[in-house]
């Protein structure tokens, strides 16, 4: 049997399953269902230190100041007031006033004020989990007004970008101010979204249902359900997709994509991402703690071989850590090619002799990271290596990177997409130095970059130029260290019901669907 057969007779085995569970939402429901079949579970669902894919459920409850709106052919990227109807800034770019929207309510009914906006980022801060260097510039708040917050920094930033981030700066009630991390992981929440959180199950689903009176606009047939199905097997959210079960899905296989386009039930969207398929080394441990073992391994990569078979063409290549679209993209980046015989002669230079054995983890729900382990680990062969791909739920994955360096994988391979939409999210969360491993889970620590790094963000906000040079010097010296191998750029391919109307992709928000904006 295949490993295509076996996908799919697993899948369908495990549908009967799947199905039962979203039958209960549908018999908890008030109205209409959006049923999204995600293939990553929601690790944390406290809005002050959410940090990965559980931004799709929370981005549903919770609403910032702002929100990003990106570029289009006839447009330029802007930022959009939220919660906020306006801000200003003062001319040392010292002091930014945001002007509350009146009316606002949190679910528990309080109200939205400039307290309520004050006590949930010092939440945020005092935590310090998650996203929450977002507002390491912000050294006071003050609340002069019900509906005015002044932020003090202590070094001009773009405050509106900041307050736009998909993580750590969503708003949440006071009432919720002294509750921990668990409660919210039991499925409690205060936000002032559109909806709020009915029911969680971890690992398998989380359902929304919508919040009478909502402040904002609701179109006429907007869902009233959100049920949100953890499907990390490929073949089970196609199927579930084209049998109407879910009307939004992801990360299915790219060879599918064209069979799919042809189904008049369903609309398969493609759009560019901000999102980066990266595979870190962990610097900490030999062999690969030799850059010029690294820089082997960079040029054993079949790039693109990997953007043919494992997308179809879709994807592009990743020229180093910030991809296209957003300010610091180096375009000239000195990214390797695949050339096996000159990462021969470099592990030759490093007497490494045949027989080495590597480890690489990956998320079990990516098809397209198993794609690349599979022709990398073929490539490696002939090198006299031998790739152990390591197929992990999300969860396991992170907690593994996360704990001792020295007992985790030998390569780590994810996607990243920002926080908010600047170059500094990237390489600060990615390659700049971390006491304790969060999201650095290659260890790589550079003193040299993270003061290029330090600079740029500290310039981000009155010279662009520089901070932009910097940050190229920064990747440049990623780069030339080989601290990860840079994949591909992928783009957004979401598949959507086709009855479902206003569906709009945003890649500052990865993967996200804000399900008050759709219909049917």
């Amino acid at each position: 049997m295949n490993r295509r057969n076996f996908l799919k007779t697993t899948a369908l085995a495990a549908l009967a399953a799947t199905a039962t569970r979203w039958n209960l939402a549908m018999a908890q429901g008030t109205g209409s269902i959006f049923t999204l079949a995600c293939p990553t579970s929601f690790p944390d669902l406290d809005p002050a230190t959410s940090f990965s894919n559980d931004g799709a459920v929370l981005a549903n409850v919770y609403e910032g100041l702002a929100r990003y709106i990106p570029a289009t052919d006839t447009a330029e990227a802007k930022i959009e007031p939220l919660l906020a109807t306006g801000w200003e800034v003062s001319d040392d770019g010292l002091a930014w006033t945001f002007t509350l929207r009146d009316g606002v309510k949190f679910h528990d009914g309080s109200p939205l004020t400039s307290e309520a906006v004050k006590g949930s980022i010092e939440r945020t801060k005092k935590i310090g989990g998650g996203a929450s260097f977002i507002w390491g510039p912000v050294t006071a708040i003050e609340t002069p007004e019900p509906l005015k917050v002044v932020f003090k920094l202590s070094e001009p930033q773009p405050l509106d970008l900041i307050a736009s981030a998909g993580f750590a700066a969503w708003i949440h009630a006071p009432s919720s101010l002294d509750k921990d991390n668990a409660w919210f992981n039991a499925g409690n929440d205060a936000g002032t979204g559109p909806f709020r959180i009915s029911r969680y199950e971890p690992g398998q689903r989380a359902v929304l249902e919508r919040v009478e009176g909502y402040w904002g606009e609701v179109p006429e047939g907007a869902f009233q359900t959100v049920a949100f199905e953890i499907v990390e097997d490929a073949t089970l959210a196609q199927n579930m997709i084209e049998s109407g079960q879910a009307d939004w899905t992801y990360s299915l296989p790219y060879e599918n994509l064209e069979a799919l386009k042809s189904n008049p039930d369903l609309n398969v969207v493609v759009n560019p991402s901000f999102e980066t398929l990266f595979g870190l080394y962990n610097v900490k441990r030999a062999p690969l703690d030799k850059v010029k073992v690294r820089q082997a391994l960079s040029l054993a990569f079949p790039y693109d071989d990997v953007i043919a078979a494992g997308t179809s063409g879709f994807g592009t290549r990743a020229k180093g850590v910030v991809p296209a679209g957003i300010w610091g993209h180096d375009a000239d980046a000195p990214v390797p090619k695949t050339d096996l015989e000159a990462a021969k002669a470099l592990l030759a230079e490093e007497d490494i002799e045949p027989g080495l054995e590597l480890t690489m983890t990956y998320s079990t729900s990516q098809a397209l990271e198993a794609v690349a382990g599979e022709l990398w680990k073929a490539n490696l062969e002939t090198l006299g290596i031998t790739l152990t791909l390591q197929p992990m739920a999300w969860e396991a994955q992170w907690q593994l990177g996360k704990s001792n360096p020295e007992a985790a994988q030998d390569i780590f391979v994810m996607f990243w997409w920002p926080t908010f939409v600047t170059p500094y999210d990237f390489l600060f969360n990615l390659f700049h130095s971390e006491e304790k491993p969060n999201f650095n889970l290659g260890y790589y620590s550079n003193a040299d970059v993270d003061a290029k790094i330090d600079e740029a963000a500290k310039l981000s906000g009155t010279d662009r130029a520089r901070a932009e040079a910097l940050f190229i010097e920064a990747q440049r010296k990623i780069i030339e260290d080989a601290a990860a191998v840079f994949m591909l750029d992928q783009p957004n391919v979401h598949v959507i019901r086709a009855d479902v109307k206003g569906y709009v992709d945003n890649p500052a928000y990865g993967h996200v669907n804000f399900v008050n904006e759709l219909s049917r």
